[in-house]
């Protein structure tokens, strides 16, 4: 896989305002935020799209999931309620390869779903 900006932030190259790092994991604000707390939730580890999970990224998949619940906990969500988003393949929306989930709050969300105006 080729470098990502995510790949660039993970290692430091890119500032980001990191909330979370171990050493499967890394989060940050994301820069264009979509709502009050937009987190961005990377595996260190480059798995391009969701699709290309394997079986030996199932336990930091599940970990991932953990973070998420402990930093809408730190970050004053987890009452109120929150979006983890995944976003898969251009039609999904991804447009970085490599895997991420998005971590949305701090206000009522929006529709979930929709089609874009090309397809209507």
């Amino acid at each position: 896989m080729s470098e990502t900006i995510f790949t660039k932030i993970i290692e430091g190259s890119i500032p980001s305002n990191k909330v979370f790092e171990n050493e499967r994991i890394y989060a940050f604000h994301d820069i264009q935020p979509a709502a009050p707390v937009h987190v961005l939730i990377v595996p260190k580890k480059p798995i391009p799209s969701l699709n290309d999970i394997q079986a030996e990224d199932l336990a930091v998949i599940g970990e991932i999931h953990q973070v998420a619940v402990q930093l809408a906990q730190e970050l004053g969500i987890a009452d109120s309620g929150y979006r983890v988003i995944n976003n898969c393949g251009s039609d999904g929306g991804q447009t970085v390869h490599h895997l991420h989930f998005h971590l949305l709050g701090g206000a009522k969300l929006g529709a979930l779903t929709g089609i874009s105006e090309s397809h209507r």
